[in-house]
């Protein structure tokens, strides 16, 4: 059986871009087509598999100005040729879904979520910090691309959700059925140790709409010592609203981020993400998550058990939060447990039984 893998770019390293690796690592022999890649964006690994670009690779500026790009997505993947290809895998929280194929051969698509630009338009312009004076413009702009997305899942044989939070907008948007097969947790390099450090503890891209804000405004006020490891546009805001008692760690590897879970009291963890596979790197360490109670989260975080929650994207809500926190006890090794459901060997067993019971 020949193998595709397909994925929207390779032009920043996350969640969906552990998944690509993790796939490739099943299936070591299969070639990744993709828009666009940036070997110095991606981890070294990348360089080694056998990735397949689009003709936007060669376009001025695209690495810079991808998102400039945008009505050009559609065509790049159309124009692949997968003809040689049995079982077609897409991973896709945009483009890389709409692949041509011929009858026989099978497309499978891992959705991390349904185009956020198109399906949940004022998300979107929130998190890019787009103007509200652009708005009519880019809804006008994005109406050709809602109708190729509807168009193209259609054709889409199988899909698969990565949580039930997007099952339910596949559903709700496609109407069609999905299997749920959650992202890999590394538990193996996310381990508890015996060390404690009084700090909590924030990971995350320093982007506006991930409300970091609140995060930082709750620990300055409350004078509780708050590391946060990231980058992003918004760190210079972010730094303005900081106190004495908050520090910013910047971008560190794996091994580090290990360390500093490890060593925390808490995962403070502010939005509402697909999945959010950050919190179950806590919790393979031992510690607790207070998050926000939506998305991914409530579907990992166990209240009082692994962690709490709090209901308002407030300083004054995650502060309260925080505090019920203080008076609460939890078991490590209880906390562990609860990850190691997510194990990457999970996702391979998961992904391996789907694709043999296909038959191909």
């Amino acid at each position: 059986m020949r193998i595709a893998l397909i994925h929207d770019y390779l032009n920043q390293f996350g969640g969906a871009e552990r998944v690509v690796a993790l796939l490739h690592q099943i299936w070591p022999d299969a070639p990744i087509f993709t828009s666009i890649y940036d070997q110095e964006k991606m981890p070294s690994a990348f360089s080694r598999m056998d990735i397949r670009t689009s003709f936007m690779q060669r376009l001025p500026g695209v690495f810079r100005f991808f998102k400039y790009y945008l009505l050009l997505y559609p065509l790049a993947f159309e124009r692949f040729d997968l003809a040689d290809y049995d079982l077609i895998i897409s991973s896709s929280s945009a483009f890389a879904k709409g692949i041509k194929k011929r009858q026989e051969q099978l497309h499978l698509c891992y959705c991390h979520t349904p185009m956020r630009f198109v399906w949940r338009f004022d998300d979107y312009l929130k998190r890019e910090g787009i103007p509200e004076i652009f708005k009519s413009v880019l809804a006008f702009v994005l109406e050709p691309i809602k109708k190729w997305d509807l168009q193209t899942a259609a054709k889409v044989d199988y899909f698969i959700a990565n949580s039930e939070t997007v099952a339910k907008r596949i559903k709700e948007i496609y109407g069609r059925g999905s299997v749920i097969i959650n992202p890999p947790v590394d538990c193996d390099l996310f381990l508890p140790i015996d060390r404690d450090h009084d700090y909590f503890l924030l990971v995350s891209r320093l982007n506006t709409y991930k409300r970091l804000d609140i995060v930082v405004k709750a620990f300055s006020q409350l004078d509780l010592p708050l590391k946060i490891i990231g980058t992003g546009s918004d760190r210079r805001n972010l730094v303005k609203l900081a106190g004495p008692s908050v520090e910013f760690l910047g971008q560190v590897n794996d091994q580090q981020l290990a360390r500093y879970l490890a060593e925390c009291r808490a995962l403070i963890f502010p939005g509402e993400e697909d999945f959010g596979i950050v919190p179950l790197e806590a919790m393979s360490c031992g510690r607790p998550v207070i998050a926000y109670r939506a998305g991914g989260a409530t579907e990992t975080v166990i209240d009082g058990i692994t962690g709490i929650f709090f209901d308002e994207q407030t300083p004054e809500a995650l502060a309260e939060a925080v505090n019920r926190f203080n008076f609460l006890t939890f078991d490590r090794q209880v906390i562990r447990q609860q990850a190691l459901k997510y194990d990457r060997s999970v996702f391979e067993q998961k992904i391996i039984d789907f694709v043999e019971k296909l038959g191909i």
